[in-house]
């Protein structure tokens, strides 16, 4: 554009430039609009869906629907034990997933950031970050239901922990290597060990990420389906074993909305409500943290 310039006088140059700026200029205007639409468009059907959740829910919620069991058909009732199952098996799946996965981002962050053993960790953890849930909840019952022949909580537990291990790697290593170099070098100018370093100085640097990331993953399990119709199946019965069936906020409420009876869809509706409430307040959760320390 410069060498053509030289060629053309100054209304010329002007007008070109006046020209290529309005072109711009419109192709900034009807990028923005469409980015609007767009953007209208899916808080449109998040209104919707939070609209009928909040409808649907808060009218099936009642004393009996968090003190009760699941009922038969037409009859009174509640999901305490499901409520119960979620929380004892997404609670047991972050205390398996949590230090694997610090762990690992702490050795992909800090120890090996690009071997080949690195390189590979990374690529499996993107699987598994990407695969389908049901996958890894075909996985663990062809490892451990077939070959303990019974479903239990445990399995739940496995397959939830798979899911949440990726989540908290990816984080870790990120949040990790946003801390500034600097810092490290002036902790081993004054004779630190790594050890220390990485416990007392990248690792608290970096925990509002980390702690972040772990609320994320936690939020993402609690909703997961398909990985426990395959692993803890399901129990109509208060059960605190975890070596037999468990029932399961999400099971409970596939089965029950799938089904014709009245009382059982509203005690579906109760639970999407509550499970929506959980990680509607677990991400509000992160965002204040990392608001916080920022």
């Amino acid at each position: 554009m410069i060498s053509s310039e030289k060629h053309m006088n100054a209304e010329d140059i002007k007008s070109l430039r006046i020209q290529k700026f309005n072109q711009r200029n419109r192709t900034n205007k009807i990028a923005l609009l469409l980015s609007l639409i767009a953007m209208c468009f899916g808080l449109f059907w998040l209104i919707w869906i939070l609209w009928e959740t909040i409808r649907l829910g808060i009218s099936g919620l009642t004393v009996a629907t968090l003190t009760q069991m699941t009922p038969p058909p037409n009859e009174v009732g509640g999901i305490a034990n499901a409520i119960y199952g979620s929380f004892l098996m997404v609670l047991l799946a972050t205390f398996v997933g949590t230090p694997i996965g610090i762990m690992a981002g702490i050795y992909l962050a800090e120890y090996e950031t690009k071997s080949w053993l690195a390189n590979t960790t990374r690529f499996v953890n993107d699987i598994l970050l990407s695969a389908p849930s049901i996958v890894i909840g075909l996985f663990v019952y062809a490892v451990i239901v077939t070959r303990f022949k019974s479903f239990s909580g445990w399995a739940g537990v496995v397959a939830l922990a798979m899911i949440a291990i990726p989540v908290v790697i990816r984080t870790t290593e990120n949040m990790l290597q946003l801390v500034p170099a600097g810092l490290r070098e002036a902790a081993y100018a004054l004779g630190t060990p790594k050890w220390k370093v990485i416990t007392k100085i990248t690792l608290r640097a970096a925990r509002a990420g980390v702690v972040t990331g772990l609320l994320l993953a936690v939020a993402r399990i609690s909703g997961e389906t398909a990985p426990l119709l395959f692993t803890a199946l399901n129990n109509q019965f208060w059960t605190s074993s975890l070596s037999e069936p468990m029932a399961s906020l999400p099971v409970t409420i596939f089965k029950f909305a799938m089904s014709p009876y009245e009382n059982w869809q509203q005690l579906a509706w109760a639970g999407v409500f509550l499970i929506t409430i959980a990680v509607l307040g677990l991400n509000i959760l992160a965002r204040v943290i990392t608001r916080n320390k920022n």
